[in-house]
């Protein structure tokens, strides 16, 4: 790869953006055929409603199930779907039964990160195509099993990354390719937001309707810690499992997989040769777990590097100090390019600093829906697109994987506090038998981890 190349940039403009960036923007306004793919959701919480609130929309999915083993969010969801739809989906508690007795043609994944792969996974190999949320997977092994079954399978399997589809991130990228941005040198990805100090949660019983064991399912059984009409409480269920290492992997696993996935589908990089990270909780304080009490113990802070053949990838979030100080937003990737810099935002659109000062800045307009400001209805649109076609969807899960690896190693390299080799052909680190023992992890008896 080099960046720096006028053909690469022409080549790899005419190529990726003729094949995929039309259909994609220009997806959700096509005629719709008459196929109706039967549709089960699995997780019926926020964002799994929020993907499947743009399936119903689009007018190919017949709902057919749901699943959640918290009955309160299931109830609800239930209701909502038959208002839309006029037809009462099926509600399980278990996906397993779902997908043995319903069948779905699409299975929607929106369940807590640590069950994405076994879920996915038993989705394929039941005959499903699937769209699953990010990130895709707890530990790199997983990942990896799951690419291999959609593989195996034949299945379309796209990933929640939407902001491969947002229009200002496409035509962002579009610009980068062109050449407009010179050569790469330096890409530096963040999130900031405000917070402060953690205090310690009484752990209680979970609420009547939740199968508890069965949230936990494969990871760790902690205590329940939550309040299920408190969404933002900081307790693990049903939003704070992000910050909770058993469950997820904290800022850069969250968020910061979709910066990872920038970076990689506008350089066309496809793993980083080494990977160094830093943090602790010095605001939040030290992790606190006990049979009474427990706080988040994922880093209120984090540094990581990351080093690519053509350029230097620096991602840092933090959890406190939130402030007008900094200019721009608070989430977003910045490019550094010999001709300037280029900030790939979010809600604000893009930008492009030119070296010269003189220049105005180039700017990129958002296009996002609502709720939560985001483009899933152009993801969607893409995913029916390419069930019937056969061809890889835009956020097609080996891509995503490979995203998801650079955050995965940056919490690995934290874990271990030492830089870490990445091998990316054979996916193992190079010369650290301790390194590669966090490639995954055991599973919870019955699950078993997939392979």
């Amino acid at each position: 790869m080099r960046l720096h190349r006028r053909s690469f940039l022409r080549s790899t403009a005419a190529a990726g953006l003729s094949l995929a960036v039309p259909a994609i923007v220009g997806a959700a306004e096509q005629p719709k055929s008459g196929k109706r793919y039967r549709t089960a959701l699995i997780g019926s919480g926020w964002w799994g409603m929020n993907i499947l609130r743009e399936a119903i929309a689009a007018g190919q999915s017949q709902v057919v199930a749901l699943c959640d083993v918290d009955q309160r969010m299931l109830n609800k969801a239930a209701d909502e779907v038959e208002k839309l739809t006029g037809a009462p989906p099926k509600k399980y508690a278990d996906y397993r039964e779902l997908l043995d007795k319903e069948k779905p043609e699409i299975a929607i994944v929106g369940t807590p990160d640590h069950w994405h792969p076994l879920q996915t996974i038993a989705a394929v190999q039941a005959g499903a195509h699937v769209y699953v949320e990010k990130p895709i997977c707890h530990t790199i092994g997983e990942g990896r099993a799951m690419v291999n079954a959609a593989r195996a399978t034949g299945r379309v399997v796209q990933a929640g990354t939407h902001r491969r589809v947002s229009p200002h991130n496409v035509a962002g990228r579009e610009f980068i390719l062109s050449g407009k941005l010179g050569k790469i040198g330096m890409v530096r990805a963040f999130v900031h937001y405000g917070g402060g100090p953690e205090k310690p949660r009484k752990n209680s019983s979970p609420p009547a309707g939740l199968d508890w064991d069965m949230w936990c399912g494969p990871a760790p059984l902690r205590p329940f810690n939550g309040d299920p009409d408190n969404p933002w409480s900081g307790g693990i269920h049903p939003r704070g499992f992000r910050q909770y290492l058993d469950y997820a992997n904290g800022t850069l696993g969250d968020w910061g997989i979709h910066w990872m996935d920038q970076v990689l589908w506008i350089t066309g990089a496809k793993w980083p040769k080494k990977a160094f990270s830093t943090g602790g909780r010095p605001i939040k304080g030290p992790p606190i777990l006990t049979a009474d009490e427990q706080t988040s113990d994922a880093p209120d802070h984090q540094v990581a590097v990351f080093e690519f053949d053509e350029f230097t990838l620096s991602w840092e979030h933090r959890q406190f100090a939130g402030n007008n100080a900094e200019k721009g937003e608070t989430v977003g990737c910045y490019f550094y390019g010999t001709e300037g810099t280029f900030h790939m935002g979010w809600r604000e659109g893009a930008v492009f600093y030119p070296v010269d000062g003189r220049k105005e800045p180039v700017r990129f307009a958002p296009n996002l829906h609502q709720p939560d400001e985001q483009n899933i209805k152009e993801l969607w649109a893409d995913f029916l697109q390419a069930i019937p076609t056969g061809r890889r969807p835009v956020c097609d899960i080996e891509e995503i994987q490979r995203s998801t690896n650079v955050s995965l190693l940056g919490m690995l390299a934290l874990k271990l506090g030492r830089s870490v080799q990445w091998d990316g052909d054979k996916e193992v680190i190079v010369g650290d038998d301790e390194a590669n023992k966090l490639l995954r992890r055991e599973y919870r008896a019955p699950w078993v981890y997939p392979t």
